[in-house]
């Protein structure tokens, strides 16, 4: 790394003893780059095996990259904790201003170690931390009202974020999400449930550090070779409508998941796509810290006041394609008012969305089966396209009057241990399903993947490009799945955002890197790739995933898909030859020579 470079810099804080230091460890970043990688490592090293996710021995690690606050889209920030929707590895990339923030604190990463006694928020300013009473905070159902006490509170010597959970987060509901500069969010596999169980209500970073370069001269040539790419036509589909845009062709292909994947089309698509938002709900386009494109897209929601004629709230809620299929098709909601009405109470508590659709159409579906009654849904009748009885159903997992909704607080596969209704329960692994009923590889990517997300290795991508056209062995999808998982380790490790996976080819990163104070050769790149997601796996068995164990709902098989019907043992047979390869250990790269 190059001199003067902040990035090795750990912040330590230990709630339970109110304790704050500083450790220098650059060995972890040149080993890992950073992100992902340096993350999986100080997750293993932090969490003991067997640890409660909710417990005091559980950490929140999150770590930047070292082309943050010096290249184009760079922006993410990982968090790396033991999940406790799944029991197992906890991984949440969000975007805004916080990767930026931490690094111009003058960190490459935060540990967060211990229980406070009390409600807390910890504030850091150019390399000052402090840990500050939170009470007054605690109680507060809306991650909005906290961002906007604290906004008011803190001083903001530079650039700033708040990073905080709702009333969802303190309950410890166990796919509670935390939020960020209100339009942003780690969301999935609960790390707001772990923010409660700490009694951490929010983390404020704020600085004005630099980030220094080798070259001056060979970074603005790299800099503005990246920066013109970010215009170009592999970035307008996100500046334009966002992943919004692909509601319409998913349908269209037979592969939007609808009425809790009991058909996979959806007859009002037109009505909820990304064109139809952008012609008559969006409010304003908004970015990420450091980032051009500006994908992040926000609805106008105009609703009267009640009882008060001529006067209006206007909200400003955030969607894209992952909302729009979990509480929109999944729920068969038809109208895009109804469906932001829900999607605002969801943000608000702070959950996440994707799991929360899923579960509330397992819901609807164990109600109309009659699995359940109005007695465990507490005079709630839960009928499809209904948005009102689903808001009532959010709140009552956010208040758990009974134990229904204790158990919808834990997500589908325990409710559905409990309550029946298996063969229709969507989730991978403990989490819930992503928004692709695309083929095999995507069902594939959610029980393989590191985070069972589709963000993970692209098997919807797989399905569309490949197996739409010719169905290959089993062994050469594990090897496809595998290939684009290694190499999004690299993307996640830099914390450069996977929509700007066309423009950082391999030839970039490495000069982007190298400006950065990183030499090393493709094939010292690719290993770490391997590496890390090895250690996740290593990780993951380690705290029991036992891949073989893995639940296939039969929902998957039995509603078509673009490429068929999807057959049981192929999927079983690709996830045994995914799993064999994953898990054997890299071999080390041969350096550059000298």
């Amino acid at each position: 790394m190059l001199e003067n470079d902040t990035l090795s810099r750990i912040l330590y804080v230990d709630l339970t003893k109110r304790r704050i230091w500083n450790e220098d460890r650059p060995e972890i970043f040149e080993d890992t780059i950073g992100g992902a990688g340096a993350g999986i490592r100080l997750l293993q090293e932090e969490c003991p095996e067997g640890a409660d996710p909710l417990g005091p021995e559980n950490p929140i690690i999150l770590t930047v990259g070292p082309l943050t606050g010096l290249f184009p889209m760079a922006s993410k920030t990982v968090a790396m904790f033991k999940s406790p929707h799944t029991g197992n590895l906890g991984e949440s990339h969000s975007g805004g201003r916080s990767a930026t923030s931490i690094r111009l604190s003058g960190y490459g990463a935060v540990v967060i170690r211990g229980v406070s006694e009390s409600p807390v928020f910890i504030s850091v300013h150019n390399n000052q931390a402090y840990i500050r009473d939170a009470s007054a905070l605690w109680g507060m159902h809306s991650s909005y009202t906290v961002g906007r006490i604290i906004r008011d509170y803190e001083p903001d010597p530079g650039i700033r974020t708040i990073i905080r959970i709702g009333i969802a987060g303190e309950r410890m509901i166990s796919y509670a999400s935390v939020s960020m500069e209100t339009y942003r969010h780690f969301g999935r596999l609960g790390l707001g449930a772990v923010f409660g169980s700490k009694k951490l209500k929010a983390l404020v970073f704020a600085g004005k550090h630099s980030v220094p370069v080798s070259n001056r001269k060979q970074y603005l040539k790299v800099y503005d070779s990246i920066y013109q790419a970010t215009l170009d036509k592999a970035t307008k589909k996100y500046r334009e409508l966002g992943t919004s845009e692909n509601v319409l062709p998913l349908n269209e292909l037979g592969s939007l998941p609808t009425r809790n994947l009991k058909q996979s089309r959806f007859e009002s698509a037109h009505r909820i796509s990304g064109e139809k938002f952008a012609e008559d709900y969006l409010g304003r386009r908004v970015a990420c810290a450091h980032c051009p494109v500006g994908c992040i897209h926000l609805a106008a929601l105009r609703q009267p006041y009640k009882d008060e004629p001529y006067f209006y709230k206007t909200s400003m809620i955030p969607y894209d394609y992952e909302p729009i299929y979990a509480l929109g098709s999944m729920l068969g909601i038809p109208d895009i008012p109804d469906l932001l009405k829900l999607l605002e109470i969801v943000e608000t508590y702070g959950l996440d969305c994707m799991s929360t659709g899923v579960i509330l159409a397992w819901a609807t579906e164990a109600y109309e089966k009659g699995l359940i009654s109005e007695r465990e849904t507490d005079g709630v009748k839960l009928s499809w396209g209904d948005y009102r009885c689903y808001i009532r159903a959010v709140e009552n997992i956010i208040d758990q009057p009974n134990d229904f909704y204790k158990a919808l607080a834990k997500g589908v596969e325990y409710a559905s241990d409990i309550y029946g209704g298996k063969e229709f329960a969507l989730s991978y692994g403990g989490n819930e399903m992503p928004g692709y009923h695309t083929g095999p590889a995507a069902h594939i990517g959610f029980f393989t993947g590191a985070r069972h997300s589709h963000l993970d290795n692209a098997g919807y991508s797989v399905d569309q490009k490949t197996l739409i056209k010719e169905k290959v062995s089993p062994q050469e999808l594990a090897r496809l799945l595998i290939k684009e998982e290694q190499w999004r380790q690299i993307l996640s490790s830099l914390v450069v955002c996977y929509f700007a996976r066309g423009i950082y080819t391999p030839e970039i990163v490495l000069d982007a890197l190298r400006l950065s104070g990183f030499e090393m050769s493709q094939d010292e790149l690719n290993q770490i790739g391997a590496k890390t997601l090895f250690e996740k796996n290593k990780f993951k068995f380690r705290e029991g995933f036992k891949p073989e164990q893995m639940r296939i709902p039969r929902r998957i098989l039995e509603t078509v898909s673009p490429v068929g019907y999807l057959d049981e043992e192929y999927i079983k047979e690709t996830i045994k030859y995914y799993m064999e390869a994953v898990m054997l250990e890299p071999e080390p790269a041969i350096p550059n020579p000298v």
